[in-house]
């Protein structure tokens, strides 16, 4: 079982940044993929972004590319986001998780999910 919690949402304008938290707890998370996800209202839950934990190999989706930056502390069990450049378009609930197999860039291969935390961009 492994627990995932987001912190680091909030309101902010275009142009600004925003660092997202998940902490993980339980058994064996190292070994796992650790993603991000965002849905907006109306949509469905897309990738962001996402990280192998033991080889720190990082995936990107496009829009995000150079403006996105996944990281972990392994010390903190915690994977971060970090959001430069932020724009009207990444309004979304941001949700972390983990996967133990499978494409990164699927939700289907996420095991655990965490609650959310909102980010809003105001233009």
């Amino acid at each position: 079982q492994v627990q995932l919690v987001e912190s680091g949402g909030g309101l902010v304008q275009a142009g600004d940044s925003l660092r997202l938290s998940c902490a993980a707890s339980g058994r064996a998370f190292s070994s796992y993929a650790m993603g991000w996800f965002r849905q907006a209202p109306g949509k469905e839950r897309e990738f962001v972004s996402a990280i192998i934990w033991s080889s720190r190999r990082t995936y990107y989706t496009d829009s995000v590319k150079g403006r996105f930056t996944i990281s972990r502390d392994n010390a903190k069990s915690t994977v971060y986001l970090q959001m430069n450049s932020l724009k009207p378009e990444d309004t979304a609930v941001y949700y972390c998780a983990a996967s133990r197999s499978g494409s990164v860039y699927l939700t289907k291969n996420y095991d655990y999910w965490g609650q959310g935390t909102q980010v809003t961009v105001s233009s």
